[in-house]
């Protein structure tokens, strides 16, 4: 009984369909997969920053057609 709960208490982590247990892994495979983790945090977070300065980029296209669209015409005559 003691073998299963500590079996169900163990972290398991998928990696080309096969199970693998954290807790029985090396201490290098384990510094590995905190690379691997702390690699995706930034990846979401630079996708954020991404979407919002294409956000910013865009609200500053529509100001300056805006602008241009009530800016008078200058005449060409000359």
């Amino acid at each position: 009984m003691d073998d299963e709960k500590e079996q169900e208490n163990k972290t398991t982590i998928l990696i080309d369909e096969v199970e693998h247990v954290y807790e029985d892994m090396t201490d290098e495979q384990k510094v590995i997969i905190e690379h691997i983790t702390d690699l995706g945090h930034k990846s979401r977070k630079a996708q954020l920053e991404l979407d919002q300065l294409n956000v910013a980029k865009n609200g500053f296209v529509s100001m300056l057609k805006e602008s241009l669209a009530t800016q008078p015409e200058e005449s060409t005559d000359s």
